[in-house]
Formats: C-alpha cells, structure tokens, sequence
C-alpha cells in the first residue's frame, strides 16, 4: 500500500532528510586515504546523534553498522571495518538513513578516495547522471516506469548496466514502504505518482555485467567481473507542480 503523507509528515522528513544530507556533507571532508571505514561509520554516527537522530541501518535485520560503506566492486551493503582502508584512486558510497522523530530519511553518495583517475570519477559521474535524468520525470500522474526507465537508458548510454534484485522504494516511518521502484523499467507502467508520496530514487551502477553476488557476510553485494559501481540516491516528496529533494544541503 502506498501511503501519501500529510504536510505534518512530510515536515517531519524533511528534518530527518536534513540530518541525513548534513551528515554526508560533513564526513565527505574524512573521505581520504589512510583512513578506515569504520572511522567513517563512527563519525557519520556521532553527527546523526548530535543531531537528535538514530542510524536506523544499525540492527536492521540484525546490520551491525550505522551506515553501508561500499568501496570499488561493492554496490551495496559494505561493512564498515577497521580493516578496511581507503587508498588513492578508490570510490567510495556512503548509504544512510536517518530516523528522527518516527520518520526517515535515506541517501547515498559515491566520493573519490585522494587523486582518482577517469574510469571511477566516470562511475560517479554516470550514477548522478541518471538520478538527474529520473527526478527531472516526478510529477504527479508520472508513473513508476518513468523513473525506472530514466535510470536504465543512462546506465546503457555509457556501457553499463543496472542490478535487478535491488531497488528504490517508497519511505516514511518504515525505511522501505511502497511503491519499490527498480533501476530498470518500462516507461509508462507501473503505479502512478501522487502529490504527498515520498519516494527514494536510487541508481545503482554497475560498470560491466549487471551479474551480482553476495559474501559470506550475507550484506556485501559485489559485482561478480569485479568491475566498478557507483551509486546515487535522495529521499523526494511528490509535490503539486513537481518534486521537493528532502535530503540536499
């Protein structure tokens, strides 16, 4: 069931967004080599407190981190780890949501680790790229397709592909609500978009073959050939004449 917000709601995800884009913003400054994961999982957690917030990934059917950090060939759901530690010419997405007052807010930004060539800041480059082509869609009548649609014609305009098995979605006071809005589509299907749906628009790029798997760890998601993925994502309402990003500085 889709569930449209009232004006209450959607100010309430809108402070949630603001702490979740706040606490991107902030980290990106630690984004350096030299510097583990998990030192960025515990500073974005310190600021998402600070700020009267919880990480709502922590525990999360049993996650054990407050924010998935995934670094080259990981698109999704990275552990953050002391172990891990980023070098020059990495890429690394940062993908976290935010609970404030009963509402959340989710986003995900992919950033260059020190001097990085043009293969990765291309990856970055191409996952923002289809966002921008998906969001420019949201209105009300628009449909789901629309935006699936957007994101898949990006991805294969520079040779890449899109993951099938994991998606965009509605959000509110659970992290994943309907309409599921997947990385490829058909324009013109799929649920229509109303004023007062919140939405999570997400492109997930892979470089080569959309071919995943998932490690021992049963979280991180890699690309099997082991090339790049980049990926993109904001927390929107539906508004009367368009869209409104909640989790943009």
């Amino acid at each position: 069931m889709i569930i449209i917000k009232s004006p209450r709601e959607i100010a309430l995800m809108r402070e949630a967004g603001r702490v979740t884009a706040l606490a991107l913003e902030e980290v990106r400054s630690l984004v350096e080599p030299g510097v583990s994961t998990q030192t960025l999982n515990d500073a974005i957690d310190a600021i998402i407190r600070r700020e009267g917030g919880k990480p709502a990934e922590l525990g999360y059917y049993g996650y054990p981190a407050s924010v998935c950090i995934s670094v080259n060939e990981v698109i999704l759901h990275g552990i953050p780890s002391p172990k891990k530690i980023l070098r020059d010419g990495d890429i690394v997405s940062l993908d976290l949501v935010v609970e404030k007052n009963g509402y959340m807010g989710d986003a995900c930004r992919t950033y260059p680790v020190g001097i990085c060539g043009e293969r990765p800041l291309r990856m970055i480059a191409i996952a923002e790229e289809a966002f921008e082509a998906a969001v420019k869609l949201v209105r009300p009548g628009a449909r789901v397709g629309d935006i699936s649609h957007a994101i898949e014609e990006v991805a294969k305009k520079y040779g890449c592909s899109v993951p099938t098995d994991y998606t965009g979605h509605g959000i509110g006071t659970q992290m994943h609500e309907d309409p599921y809005i997947p990385c490829y589509g058909t324009a013109g299907t799929g649920p229509v978009l109303k004023e007062g749906m919140t939405i999570c628009i997400e492109p997930m790029i892979l470089e080569h073959r959309n071919a995943v798997r998932v490690l021992k760890d049963g979280w991180t998601v890699v690309a099997k050939d082991g090339g790049l993925t980049s990926h993109y994502e904001n927390t929107l309402v539906v508004t009367k004449d368009g869209y409104e990003i909640l989790t943009k500085q």
